[in-house]
C-alpha cells in the first residue's frame, strides 16, 4: 500500500486544519489507520488511530480536539484538528497498517506500518 498525506499549512493558535490521507487499496476491513506527529526537538509520537472496527484512540494531549475519519467512499480518510495550540506544529504522518499487524487502536505500525510522506503543520501565537 502507498500513503500520501497532505493538507498541512500554516495557522494561528485557535484555529482548525484537517489533513487528508490517501492510500492505495486500502479497506478499511484490511487496514488500521493512525497519524504521526514529530515536533521540532521532540520525540515522533502516534497522535491517534482508527481500528479495523471503527474505534479511535488519542493521545491525551489531543483528545477532544482531533478526530480521525473516514469520507463515504472510506478511501479517503482525515485528521481533523480544532482548537490548534503552537505545540502542536511538527510534522504529521498518515501511516496504513496491514490487519495482521493491527492490535486494536494500538498498531504495530511504526514497524510495519506503511507511512506517507509528511506534510508541515505550523501553529503560532
Amino acid at each position: 500500500v502507498q500513503v500520501a498525506d497532505s493538507g498541512g499549512d500554516s495557522v494561528q493558535a485557535g484555529g482548525s486544519l484537517r489533513l487528508s490521507c490517501t492510500a492505495s487499496r486500502y479497506r478499511p476491513d484490511m487496514y488500521c489507520v493512525s497519524w504521526w506527529r514529530k515536533g521540532s526537538g521532540k520525540d515522533r509520537e502516534r497522535v491517534g488511530s482508527l481500528d479495523i472496527n471503527g474505534a479511535t484512540n488519542y493521545v491525551d494531549a489531543v483528545k477532544g480536539r482531533f478526530s480521525i475519519s473516514r469520507d463515504n467512499d472510506k478511501s479517503i480518510l482525515h485528521l481533523q484538528m480544532n482548537s490548534l495550540k503552537p505545540e502542536d506544529s511538527g510534522m504529521y504522518y498518515c501511516v496504513a497498517t496491514y490487519r495482521e499487524y493491527c492490535r486494536g487502536v494500538y498498531p504495530l505500525d511504526s514497524d510495519f506500518g506503511a507511512w506517507g510522506q509528511g506534510t508541515q503543520v505550523t501553529v503560532s501565537i
